[in-house]
């Protein structure tokens, strides 16, 4: 969950801006390199950007960077 939660940390830094998008949120991931890319295309396979706001991220240990768009947040979980 430490994967997790360092990138809710970032993300949620950049969340702040005005300007934040999933497309911020996605660029900030892939810096991170601790993503599971395909775990989370998986996961994502219906993201709307429109309805859905950001993606979540599968970490590769498992855990999972989730998005909470009525708090405009990350949050771990396992």
């Amino acid at each position: 969950m430490t994967q997790a939660q360092e990138l809710a940390n970032a993300l949620n830094v950049l969340a702040k801006g005005p300007q934040f998008s999933y497309q911020q949120a996605r660029a900030s991931a892939r810096k991170a390199g601790t993503v599971d890319w395909a775990r989370t295309k998986n996961a994502n396979e219906d993201f709307n950007p429109d309805v859905d706001g950001c993606e979540s991220f599968v970490m590769l240990d498992g855990s999972v960077c989730e998005w909470a768009g009525g708090k405009r947040r990350y949050n771990a979980r396992s």
